[in-house]
């Protein structure tokens, strides 16, 4: 998600993944889930299959596991700040964790197209030997409204089309 916020020196993006439920809905579904696995577990062990109650227990952890990384994924923030001089690149989490500040006038942002249509451009912001990824997470919408808010603050891009003789199956 690509989200404007005001700032008095300039102009300041917020990029977020999309995610579509929070936290505590994730764990509302895990809990519902085991509530399914007992009750099969418990029936088929009353039923004298009692060795499905430890695969049922990894199914669960396995579960849990995939449902906090993908929370924790969906929690990445960048925050992209152009004033007149500079632009200022924060990433993080839930507190800042790096930051870039490259000279506006000598920045570009590389937009390299995609092998593969279903998938969002890359987007790198350069400044001689500094290459910065941004909105790696980005959908191709979201990706497409971030390049034409930058395009629209006089950001340069620079436009690279993906190899032609490297196909989609290598």
């Amino acid at each position: 998600m690509v989200e404007h916020l005001t700032h008095p020196e300039g102009f300041r993006l917020l990029l977020t993944p999309n995610h579509s439920l929070s936290w505590r809905g994730n764990v509302r579904i895990w809990l519902g889930l085991l509530t399914v696995s007992a009750v099969i577990a418990a029936g088929m062990a009353v039923a004298g299959a009692w060795v499905i109650i430890p695969f049922a227990g990894l199914e669960l952890a396995a579960l849990a596991a995939g449902f906090y990384l993908t929370s924790r994924a969906c929690q990445r923030r960048e925050v992209l700040t152009i004033n007149d001089a500079d632009i200022h690149l924060e990433k993080g989490r839930t507190r800042k964790l790096a930051e870039w500040t490259l000279p506006r006038r000598y920045a570009r942002l590389r937009l390299s197209a995609p092998p593969h249509p279903f998938t969002p451009p890359k987007l790198e912001l350069i400044h001689r030997d500094t290459s910065v990824t941004l909105g790696t997470f980005l959908n191709i919408e979201d990706t497409e409204t971030l390049v034409q808010l930058l395009e629209a603050r006089g950001l340069a891009i620079e436009r690279r089309e993906p190899d032609p003789e490297i196909g989609l199956w290598f």
